[in-house]
């Protein structure tokens, strides 16, 4: 009972994560849209006076006329919308997916015992660490002078965080390190809009209210924080949907391989950035192709942490892959999982029959031999060299 209500809880909180991510992202590639479409107003009336651009659009039949203040308009309006519980019910959701998944589940999805043999509180601390002291980090560099210079604190910014992504797969299994890096970046997103863009809107508009005029350098620090977002929100949706790709999260050089595909996901909004801005630079798309393509090649090479020679080893028995089988997978993947955590078999594979373990071959070929992804956390000790038959047997029957 106590596993099945933890998977509906994990669908309430993926769902809810889900859509308030959608509805966050949008916005902020909206917003960060339209300041580089706006353009200088044509005729400025008397209660237009400090626009400093505007926009005229069309959507779902309807004509829209956008305009923005350098810093405020002269009266603050009767209604004001506020765009922050996107972010927050964003981060309050992935947060509360990651206490139920790893968390309370942490010896099956974020201990790794062949790495470090840690406590399930051990694991925890060092996760909640990890996500309080980028935003630390991070907020430090923005308070430098570093920030001055956009290029060098970006530059800076993304090799902190590949060598956070580094250490961070020498602690955790490879799932929970590559959580772990998505949900630093999403706390610096996250907080970014708590501490600094929405507090800085408080105090433009408490400034208004008291007949006082705003600090403009209260605009500028939101703005600057919110196109940081902007560009870190493509590695975070890469993130999201890399546990479902064992040839990227299980590779040797998994934390290298996410950081060269997320510069070619920085390289295309970038592109997009300036495209809207009216400054076309295709070699930046062309770039961010050959970074995949490249990135492609080169984990094809040596794609494995536990690859070994499995065309070496001599035929194999159906006998002896069920025991591994046995061994390592059956008490998670039976139609009547033995496992304490799991009411139902994972992904709803069954491993019963000999009929079901070859129909899953390619599956446990991936995740299995071609990395060591399964068995979760390898809480069954699953040895190199059974990896290894598993993967002759799958070849020798011409099911991979």
């Amino acid at each position: 009972m106590e596993a099945y209500i933890v998977e509906w809880l994990s669908l309430f909180a993926r769902w809810i994560h889900f859509i308030t991510g959608i509805a966050w992202i949008g916005s902020s590639f909206y917003f960060i849209w339209l300041d580089n479409h706006l353009e200088a107003p044509k005729v400025q009336a008397d209660d237009d006076k400090g626009v400093g651009g505007e926009l005229w659009s069309v959507h779902g039949g309807g004509f829209y006329h956008a305009q923005k203040y350098r810093v405020a308009p002269r009266k603050l309006p009767e209604t004001l919308h506020w765009f922050k519980w996107e972010a927050y019910t964003t981060w309050l959701s992935g947060f509360a997916l990651m206490i139920i998944v790893y968390y309370i589940g942490a010896d099956l999805y974020l201990i790794d015992r062949a790495k470090i043999d840690l406590t399930q509180w051990q694991a925890i601390a060092i996760g909640l660490g990890s996500l309080a002291g980028g935003w630390l980090v991070y907020d430090f560099l923005c308070k430098s002078p570093i920030s001055k210079n956009q290029s060098a604190f970006g530059v800076i910014w993304f090799v902190l965080l590949t060598v956070s992504a580094y250490l961070l797969t020498l602690v955790f299994s490879d799932r929970g390190a590559f959580l772990h890096v998505g949900a630093l970046i999403g706390t610096v997103m996250a907080a970014n809009v708590f501490f600094v863009i929405i507090p800085n809107q408080r105090k433009t508009v408490a400034a208004m209210i008291a007949g006082e005029k705003p600090d403009p350098t209260l605009g500028a620090k939101g703005k600057q924080r919110s196109v940081h977002n902007n560009y870190m929100t493509l590695p975070v949706l890469l993130i999201m949907i890399s546990g479902h790709y064992p040839m990227l999260v299980g590779h040797r050089l998994n934390w290298l391989l996410l950081a060269a595909i997320s510069v070619a996901a920085l390289l295309t909004r970038h592109y997009f950035n300036l495209r809207n801005q009216g400054t076309e630079h295709k070699a930046l798309l062309a770039g961010a192709a050959a970074v995949f393509v490249a990135t492609m090649g080169a984990a094809s090479i040596k794609p494995t942490q536990a690859r070994t020679d499995d065309e070496a080893v001599s035929e194999i028995s159906f006998s002896d892959v069920r025991d591994i089988i046995d061994r390592h997978c059956i008490a998670c993947h039976s139609v009547t999982p033995s496992h304490d955590f799991f009411d139902a078999p994972p992904k709803g594979l069954t491993f019963d029959s000999e009929a079901e373990i070859k129909r899953a071959a390619g599956v446990v070929y991936d995740q299995t031999v071609a990395t060591n992804i399964m068995p979760l956390g390898n809480e069954t000790a699953m040895t190199i060299e059974e990896r290894t038959r598993l993967g002759a047997w799958i070849k020798q029957e011409g099911l991979r």
